[in-house]
């Protein structure tokens, strides 16, 4: 079973599934634009204090940043392949502030991590999960660290993946997954409450994350098939599946039946961490609260920019004021609205 985690701290103790241990990867074409081609663009990275030599642990960090145009947004996926005889118990922390929702699984044998970030990031914002690794005694330490990185508005298939050998202690040359393709579902109808296991097959599916109606559906993926469970939803939702490599829609949808989930709790807002700024517009400013995961934020009825929202954390940038004075700051989810706060716009 997979436990989403909201992260307010350091990393709770993980909930484990079965997950694939990562697809093949082709050579980057010679020549490639280092420019990205997609406005929305996210790169992975990783680094570290690895184990080798006389030493028998270390730790590493996976680290990813907006590098396209415009604001990241929707869900990104994050892969840690690990070789055999190193695991990891999963990311000890994560960067903050927290404003936005993340949640991790890890296998069995500790060595392969999955992790779904949702949220806005800004351009240039660069973010990391750090993790622990362990070796195991009679096992050589050698073999590759493989970190992915996807997300379905992100159509440059550039930086996503990041490898380092063990063996020779160095970094490998960038490498592109290739585009994955979907054939089609096993199931395509289920209840709104979600919970249906849906198996969606294709290929160059590895590293992959589905999504129904826009959603992360809990599951694996290997080379040709994923395995998921859906999420709730009403009304006929489109399926895509989400890879290093690109995003592949299925050509069929999944219908869902009967009453949809209950909607969450509405949110409250407890505090606004900064309460004036110019008229002109461009505060930051930061929400605290619970259940505002997924919030859209107004000043005085005008959307905020830059809008992420996590469980009790959001970050916003203030809009342009009509004019100098108060105005009301609400937070809507599909729950409800909170009631207002005051942000004073001065002249």
């Amino acid at each position: 079973m997979i436990t989403r985690l909201a992260k307010a701290g350091l990393a709770a103790a993980l909930s484990v599934t079965v997950l694939s241990t990562g697809a093949a990867v082709a050579a980057a074409a010679p020549g490639a634009p280092s420019a990205s081609t997609s406005a929305q663009h996210v790169t992975v990275s990783q680094s570290g204090n690895y184990p080798g030599g006389i030493f028998t642990s270390g730790n590493m960090s996976a680290s990813w940043t907006s590098a396209g145009t415009a604001d990241l947004t929707g869900p990104t996926h994050f892969t840690v392949d690990l070789p055999p005889g190193v695991t990891t118990d999963g990311a000890m922390f994560y960067s903050t502030p927290y404003d936005y929702t993340f949640t991790e699984t890890l296998s069995p044998d500790g060595r392969h991590l999955e992790a779904v970030l949702t949220g806005t990031r800004v351009v240039g914002k660069s973010e990391f999960m750090k993790l622990n690794l362990r070796t195991t005694p009679g096992v050589p330490i050698a073999g590759v660290i493989t970190v992915t990185a996807a997300n379905p508005n992100d159509t440059d298939p550039t930086g996503h993946v990041s490898r380092y050998d063990l063996g020779s202690r160095g970094y490998l040359p960038a490498t592109v997954q290739a585009a994955p393709a979907v054939n089609g579902l096993g199931t395509t109808t289920g209840p709104g409450t979600g919970g249906t296991a849906v198996t969606v097959n294709g290929s160059n599916l590895s590293n992959g994350m589905v999504l129904v109606g826009g959603v992360p559906a809990p599951g694996t993926c290997n080379d040709t098939a994923c395995t998921v469970t859906t999420p709730g939803g009403s009304g006929s939702a489109p399926v895509s599946v989400v890879t290093p490599g690109g995003t592949a829609a299925s050509p069929v949808a999944f219908d869902y039946t009967g009453a949809a989930p209950a909607a969450p709790p509405a949110p409250v807002v407890s505090n606004l961490t900064t309460k004036s700024g110019p008229v002109a517009g461009g505060t930051q400013v930061y929400l605290q609260g619970t259940n505002l995961t997924y919030g859209s934020i107004t000043f005085g009825g005008v959307p905020a920019a830059h809008v992420s929202c996590g469980p009790s954390f959001c970050s916003a940038t203030s809009p342009a004021g009509a004019a100098a004075g108060p105005v009301d700051v609400v937070l809507t989810t599909a729950g409800g609205t909170s009631a207002p706060v005051t942000f004073t716009y001065t002249a």
